[in-house]
């Protein structure tokens, strides 16, 4: 049968429509849907970059760039159809958008335009955090509510719901930017924010610490670019930026749970053989553990909505430390605070800290681990000589034993080996650190009771304990509202610790930033701690000065800060009672003055033979000949 000319140009036709048709489903079936950095910077001290890609029916593509500066190494393939790993050499590479192509040996399937930025200048050397600043942490979402369009965000599993207090509050970035006058006002110069990555947890949500996106901030406190404006702005009134990342767990609802790059992704990926770790630190150090022991405390979950992350994986390793890099170098930080430090392979983070450090050598971190034995802390501290030659690249560390020391002591009453001399003796363990003057030090956080509950609402202690801190050796960290005493009760609840902050939202009947409702003694210590803070801004004795302490007698400890030029003498008197004390025991250190200015009293005052103290009271005395 003849088939006309124009019948064949309509067989054509179809044909090309129908291989046109299973191209584009074709296409659309292996479409790229993630890649994770999304984009990176050129000049970076690493010259190697590797994307993480997801999409479906990914496996086995091959990864091209025509551009030889722009250099592909090698691709990597998950357990997982729908993962493609892809190493980069950018060394030669400058700023600019670059192709990476997707082909399955005979057709590309899929174009990335990949961009790296230019960084901005100076950006490798940018100064952490140091024993000159005052941190001021802060709850997002219990802070302030600066934006009520993102309260309720369409999708995200958890809504608004301020009356429950576990519930999400509403607080916000552009609260904490609306509030960056009123922190810089008291005198604080860093802001430390609990997570702000996306949490889409079905509950329990606010807290932040269960990750379900690394490179997004979660919605409901703004977005990627919010945080940059946030970081922006608080440079602009003095204040660093501190980011809370955490490398040990993500969250359940992670999207990565429904399919899993590689089996080993997770500690223990079968969530039917749930194991929770033990918290039992001193397995990863103790000569006599038992390998089940401290495999359980580092593999094991800290609960099942926590997934435990396997740094061993190397790709894992790789996802999590450009991603602290990322964020550093994209919101502009001045530190991070690395959550439950030790529960991680110590091996990956000595990779971790020190690939942050090589980036940005002035950089500042700090890593959380919560227990009162110095030596244990002291062991991941930078500078160390370990038995196992586990050396991290880590400044610093939270100083619990001496947040547990300064609230017992400042609780007991005296006797041998209660009270004040545990201070004296928290600080007398300082030979195990490789540098004290970098820890972290804090009464309180959003993990404990709040300092004025601890102790006995007594305004009394809560001074002493402020000017301990703003005076003795370390980096200050005072958590929101401490200012202001901020009393959520003796239950210790995490979602009463982490209370709204008066005024943060529109209605409250107290605000702290407008003055207004404010108790008596709220206010009184609000004056204290803004004196304090104000005053330490500019005192160099304090901030890279000596510490000398005297062995506390008849319930009064003294210590003092001094270089070569000045001396500031601390005193705290815990007697119910005026205390009469002789100043020849502290000869040493007051040779060659003669006066004092009273910085709490704004008032002077000869320096004699002895000195009268009045009853529960805390001095801070500028020395002068």
């Amino acid at each position: 049968m003849a088939i006309s000319y124009k019948a064949l140009k309509l067989v054509d036709k179809i044909l090309f429509l129908m291989i046109f048709i299973v191209s584009v489903m074709t296409v659309s079936a292996q479409d790229v849907n993630r890649v994770e950095p999304p984009f990176w910077w050129a000049g970076m001290y690493n010259p190697k970059l590797q994307l993480l890609v997801h999409g479906k029916n990914l496996g086995k593509l091959k990864a091209s760039s025509r551009d030889s500066t722009f250099l592909i190494t090698n691709t990597h393939y998950g357990d997982s159809p729908h993962y493609i790993f892809i190493d980069l050499d950018i060394s030669k590479a400058t700023p600019g958008e670059y192709t990476i192509t997707l082909d399955d040996g005979s057709k590309t399937i899929h174009v990335i335009r990949y961009q790296l930025k230019k960084r901005k200048d100076n950006s490798a050397h940018r100064q952490g955090l140091s024993s000159a600043d005052v941190v001021y942490l802060i709850t997002p979402d219990r802070f302030s509510n600066g934006d009520k369009n993102n309260d309720e965000v369409a999708g995200l599993k958890e809504g608004l719901n301020r009356a429950k207090e576990y519930g999400r509050h509403g607080g916000d970035l552009r609260g904490i930017e609306n509030h960056i006058p009123y922190i810089s006002n008291l005198g604080f110069t860093a802001i430390w924010l609990n997570p702000v990555l996306e949490n889409d947890q079905p509950q329990w949500s606010y807290h932040g610490y269960s990750t379900t996106d690394y490179y997004n901030v979660d919605p409901r406190f703004g977005s990627n670019e919010t945080y940059v404006r946030l970081a922006e702005k608080a440079a602009d009134s003095g204040l660093g930026l501190v980011m809370d990342i955490i490398v040990n767990h993500c969250g359940s609802h992670h999207w990565w749970m429904e399919d899993l790059p590689f089996d080993d992704w997770i500690n223990v990926p079968n969530t039917d053989d749930y194991v929770q770790t033990n918290h039992r630190k001193e397995t990863l150090r103790d000569p006599y553990a038992s390998a089940l022991d401290r495999k359980n405390m580092v593999e094991g979950w800290f609960v099942p909505t926590m997934p435990d992350l396997n740094q061993r994986n190397k790709f894992m390793s790789t996802y999590l430390i450009q991603n602290s890099i990322w964020w550093i170098e994209y919101a502009h930080l001045n530190a991070i605070r690395q959550d439950t430090y030790s529960y991680p392979f110590k091996e990956f983070m000595t990779d971790w800290t020190c690939a942050i450090k090589n980036e940005y050598p002035n950089f500042f971190i700090v890593g959380e681990e919560w227990v009162e034995e110095p030596a244990m802390i002291a062991y991941w501290q930078a500078g160390q000589d370990n038995t196992d030659s586990n050396n991290s690249c880590l400044p610093s560390l939270m100083d619990f034993p001496l947040c547990f020391a300064l609230n017992k002591a400042l609780s007991e009453e005296e006797s041998w080996n209660t009270g004040l001399i545990r201070i004296y003796q928290s600080l007398a363990t300082d030979y195990h650190y490789s540098d004290p003057s970098q820890l972290v030090i804090f009464a309180d956080n959003h993990d404990m009771k709040r300092t004025f509950v601890q102790l006995g609402e007594d305004i009394v202690r809560f001074k002493m304990a402020i000017a301990l801190l703003l005076t003795t050796r370390g980096i200050p960290q005072l958590y929101y509202g401490t200012e202001i005493l901020m009393n959520t009760g003796k239950d210790g609840s995490h979602g009463r610790i982490r209370s709204d902050f008066p005024g943060g939202w529109a209605g409250d009947t107290i605000s702290v930033v407008e003055n207004r409702g404010i108790g008596t003694q709220q206010k009184e210590a609000q004056d204290f701690c803004r004196r304090l803070l104000r005053w330490r801004q500019d005192q160099t004795v304090i901030h890279h000065g000596r510490l000398m302490h005297f062995v506390p007698e008849d319930g009064v400890y003294v210590y003092f800060r001094y270089n070569e030029a000045e001396s500031v003498m601390v005193v705290i008197n815990k007697n119910e009672e005026t205390n009469v004390m002789s100043l020849n025991r502290f000869e040493e250190r007051l040779n060659g003055f003669g006066s004092y200015y009273d910085v709490l009293r704004e008032q002077q005052g000869e320096l004699k033979e002895s000195m009268d103290l009045a009853p529960n009271t805390v001095y801070v005395l500028e020395l002068r000949p």
